[in-house]
């Protein structure tokens, strides 16, 4: 999963992603990650967020959602 290439086609289509390490939440071993995207062409200002143990495990909580909101999101 290229996730600069993910991020990188998101934004071409207004969106902001924001991809964050939380320190105390990894020292607590719990999921350190946070995914949220927003932005105009999501319907009614949405946000999407999730927060997991990995990157991957975000993006495979929210690329679905993404898509099914008619965003174009590579593979």
């Amino acid at each position: 999963m290229d996730v600069v290439a993910i991020m990188e086609a998101l934004a071409e289509q207004g969106v902001t992603v924001l991809f964050k390490a939380d320190a105390e939440r990894m020292a607590e071993r719990r999921k350190p990650w946070t995914l949220v995207v927003t932005g105009a062409p999501l319907r009614d200002d949405i946000l999407v967020r999730t927060d997991a143990a990995s990157v991957e495990q975000c993006l495979k909580a929210c690329l679905p959602r993404l898509r099914e909101m008619g965003l174009s999101v590579p593979d």
